[in-house]
């Protein structure tokens, strides 16, 4: 079996770009100049053993695997992985020393906090209310992650280890996930970039934190080759489990609506509809749920808005540009960090177009990063951009090389300022 240094057989750069293109949206007039051309060999699919190319259709692509066996590990990104968790935690115990403070007081911070109130006290039954206005409460935080806490607290482990313990497993398997999803669509090599380049992504600071974003890029990266695979129910399962994580994950709902809407014109078959209707009961039953709790159905809207003053607003990535561009000076350190992360987003997007991403992968992508760009307060913060990972694909699809350790290089560099800075102050919320 190939290791991960050398992969056997790996397809070449070219290759692996020209069989992402076959796998994009629209573009199957290419398709047999692809498939004639692309000669590294596949792996395994529902419709064809190892060694043929077999073509899926999918209403709108025509896929093609091509990774060079069946066994494939990111062992290098995972490694890469849990260093970075382990020294972070070192660093802060360290600094303990000095601080007089607890692990968990350095580490369940920002949302773990409001994590660990949901898991402690559940959620009110009554929106709390100041001056006619709903306060911040774990109303805004959505239940799966700490329904999962409970469930390892159980175990004996406290909560709030139990958090972080959640959080830093998922993580690991976001960037398997998210390896997987960029070898389904350039290869093993391109996998194993994408993992790598992801493990050190600025934004996967969370992960050493008591967060939920390991639970969405888990089940979206799996979901979404669930979609191009034409497996529906597992894909619709996927999509319930991410809403019920985080509101995000509604851009895979819109993934899923894609590919079973072409699929059902193409074939004729209303199967393919079971994963738009599963995706987004995740975020039905919580809104269900505390309509029935509270007795307000719009509690989590009221929450957002009353207690982080975060509302929808398409202006708000226009204003945070030209507060940049007006002074540059003048910006806090927030605004700094938007206007670079709006500027990343949209190369991000040109990358993921010039890669020919198939449009089920690329809908999730420009859909996640639209949703965080018109959240005011949000905006495109490194975390946001993390979420869209159909970014980091394109990057690990495109470069290899140099320009991918490059590339590695300074997303290791701004992990550690934006992990140092989220630790070490106050100053910019995640």
């Amino acid at each position: 079996m190939p290791s991960e240094a050398t992969p056997e057989r790996a397809p070449t750069r070219t290759a692996g770009r020209m069989a992402s293109r076959s796998a994009g949206a629209d573009d199957l007039s290419s398709a047999p100049t692809v498939l004639q051309s692309v000669v590294a060999p596949v792996t395994a699919t529902p419709e064809g053993p190892v060694g043929e190319r077999v073509r899926e259709p999918t209403g709108d692509q025509v896929q093609v695997a091509h990774a060079s066996s069946g066994r494939w590990f990111p062992r290098t990104a995972l490694l890469v992985y849990a260093g970075i968790r382990v020294v972070t935690v070192a660093l802060v115990a360290v600094a303990n020393l000095f601080t007089h403070n607890s692990l968990l007081y350095d580490l369940d911070i920002w949302d773990g906090a409001w994590f660990l109130r949901a898991v402690h006290h559940g959620y009110p039954a009554h929106l709390p209310m100041t001056n006619g206005h709903v306060v911040a409460n774990p109303v805004a935080f959505f239940p799966l992650f700490p329904l999962l806490v409970r469930g390892i607290d159980l175990t004996g482990l406290p909560a709030g280890y139990s958090a972080l313990v959640l959080s830093a497993a998922t993580g690991a398997t976001a960037v398997y996930g998210v390896g997987r999803l960029a070898r389904r669509l350039g290869g093993d090599a391109a996998g194993l970039r994408a993992a790598l380049l992801f493990a050190v992504f600025p934004g996967t600071f969370v992960f050493s934190l008591a967060y939920s974003e390991g639970i969405v890029i888990t089940c979206v990266s799996i979901g979404l080759i669930a979609l191009l695979d034409r497996r529906w129910w597992l894909a619709g399962l996927l999509g319930a489990v991410a809403t019920a994580a985080s509101p995000v994950a509604l851009a895979f709902v819109v993934s899923c609506v894609w590919c079973a809407g072409r699929s059902v014109v193409k074939d004729r078959r209303l199967g393919p509809l079971v994963a738009p209707l599963l995706a987004p009961l995740g975020f039905l039953a919580y809104m269900a749920y505390l309509d029935r709790h509270s007795g307000t159905l719009n509690a989590w809207r009221l929450t957002e808005r009353g207690g982080w003053k975060s509302y929808p607003s398409f202006v708000y990535p226009f204003r945070i540009v030209w507060a940049f561009l007006h002074n540059p000076v003048s910006p806090t350190l927030t605004g700094q960090i938007l206007f670079f992360g709006t500027v990343a987003a949209v190369v991000g997007v040109v990358l993921m177009v010039r890669e020919h991403q198939p449009m089920a992968v690329l809908l999730y992508g420009i859909c996640a990063l639209g949703s965080a760009a018109v959240s005011q307060p949000v905006g495109l913060r490194p975390r946001f951009l993390m979420l869209a990972f159909p970014i980091v694909i394109a990057l690990g699809t495109r470069y290899d090389g140099r320009t991918h350790r490059w590339l590695v290089a300074v997303s290791a560099v701004l992990l550690l300022g934006f992990t140092a800075l989220e630790l070490g102050s106050r100053a910019v919320f995640p």
